[in-house]
């Protein structure tokens, strides 16, 4: 709900595109004004937007494609992270800084592109942006053997193309659909998130088997870069900002007066903050400590997380006089899994298979999870009775409650999870590569006459 909100806040506060000083677009120029106050239908939608129907559908295509692209790119190098490792001879400490200058880049430079896509033409920048990072992933498959800072820099520079696509992507679609259709469009462009992960994984690690060198594995996404920046310029065009939700004409503000109205928001994010961190190191804690009394404490813990969590997120969704405090605890209870989730993954898989299956969680988890959950939310259109706001908010309300109700049921899952996580774990740490015997074991005697022996003919 606070994410709403947000979203809410900065739609109050964004101008219209006609202001743009730079690169003013084509059909932001050609679009003609519409009267405020008018129902959008599909025509309506076509006419207010500036894009026909089938190319606002290529433009969501292309921007999905895009998207995929960027976390195949993320993920190849993690499908050849133990080539790197021994090519530069590092540790997984050092190699973990590839993604740790990556995430700092994209944190930092993401406000600074999303006050440019507020204000200037957003295919252009996206298209220097992708550019700019397929000529920078391309120069890291290049690094020579001495100079693994290079390999970081390039690494970190990425998070400037990245920055510049996905923060601006989401806002093009929602100029082009409303409603249950932007929901639905909006579903497709972030299914891409996990099955781009999952072929970022699977194609670094195929490219590398196949070149018999990691270095090719980091230059089949720039070449698809490529295809991407002139789809870009000659097949997307940049919709009318607002049109298709009738707004009244929007005026452009500092960007201090946007961070302003935003900032009423912020106590959502900082509950989420520090409840991450509080949930995270509680979870930890408490199945450290419960350890020492059961091995299937981790997922009794995992369950307790869930099952807790669940009164509180309906609590927070039905009773706004105290809904900061049920937020509060239904977050904490919720990130109790967290590291724990991880962990039984680890040990659970022998050590030779852990990269992969991390690579299954990851798709798993998003295909269940944040790729088709806001489709599944906006489906709340369809429990309204009428289009007054009350019913708005009361089908958004129920809908939102889907979320307590998943909560219990993760929670049943760990508790079916204890009943083989001990069994699981054993054979983990007792398997047998295929083609070596096991050993045998020792046999002891009960009794028998004891002897001294050298020590030299016990040695092998």
């Amino acid at each position: 709900m606070g994410c709403l909100l947000l979203i809410r806040s900065m739609s109050l506060g964004q101008r219209s595109s006609d202001s743009a000083p730079l690169f003013s677009s084509d059909s932001e120029a050609e679009a003609p004004e519409e009267a405020g106050g008018r129902h959008a239908g599909a025509d309506d939608d076509e006419e207010a937007s500036g894009v026909s129907g089938v190319r606002a559908k290529l433009i969501v295509c292309i921007l999905c494609y895009i998207n995929l692209l960027n976390y195949m790119d993320r993920f190849t190098v993690a499908g050849v992270l133990p080539d790197i490792e021994n090519y530069f001879q590092i540790d997984d400490g050092t190699s973990g800084l590839l993604q740790t200058v990556f995430i700092c880049s994209y944190m930092v430079l993401a406000p600074v592109f999303g006050y440019l896509g507020d204000r200037y033409n957003r295919k252009y920048i996206m298209c220097g942006g992708i550019a700019f990072w397929s000529v920078v992933t391309l120069a890291s498959s290049f690094t020579p053997q001495q100079h693994f800072w290079a390999l970081l820099l390039t690494r970190g520079l990425v998070g400037v193309g990245e920055a510049s696509y996905s923060t601006i992507a989401p806002t093009i679609i929602a100029d082009l659909y409303v409603k249950e259709k932007r929901t639905s469009m909006l579903s497709v462009f972030y299914f891409a998130i996990p099955v781009g992960s999952g072929l970022g994984y699977i194609v670094g690690s195929q490219v590398s088997a196949l070149a018999q060198n990691w270095h090719w594995a980091l230059r089949v996404t720039p070449a698809l870069g490529l295809i991407a920046v002139l789809l870009l310029l000659f097949v997307v065009r940049e919709p009318k900002r607002g049109a298709v939700e009738a707004r009244a004409e929007l005026h452009q503000t500092s960007w201090l007066t946007d961070l302003r109205a935003l900032s009423r928001n912020l106590i959502f994010g900082i509950i989420t903050v520090i409840t991450g961190v509080l949930g995270v190191f509680s979870g930890v804690q408490v199945s450290r400590h419960l350890r020492k009394k059961t091995p299937r404490a981790d997922p009794y813990v995992c369950a307790a997380g869930l099952l807790l969590s669940a009164p509180f997120l309906y609590l927070a969704i039905v009773n706004y006089q105290r809904q900061t405090v049920f937020i509060f605890l239904g977050e904490t209870f919720l990130s109790m899994n967290w590291a724990i989730v991880a962990d039984i993954l680890l040990y659970v898989v022998v050590p030779t298979r852990r990269s992969t299956a991390e690579a299954l969680q990851i798709v798993v988890s998003h295909l269940l999870g944040d790729a088709g959950s806001p489709y599944m939310i906006g489906l709340s259109d369809s429990l309204r009775r009428s289009d007054s706001f009350l019913w708005r908010f009361r089908s958004l309300q129920l809908s939102l409650l889907l979320c307590a109700f998943v909560a219990v049921v993760g929670g049943a899952f760990f508790l079916a999870t204890a009943l083989f996580v001990e069994g699981d774990r054993t054979r983990a740490e007792s398997h047998v590569p295929a083609g070596e015997p096991p050993d045998e074991p020792i046999v002891v005697p009960k009794s028998g006459r004891s002897a001294r022996v050298p020590v030299s003919s016990v040695l092998i």
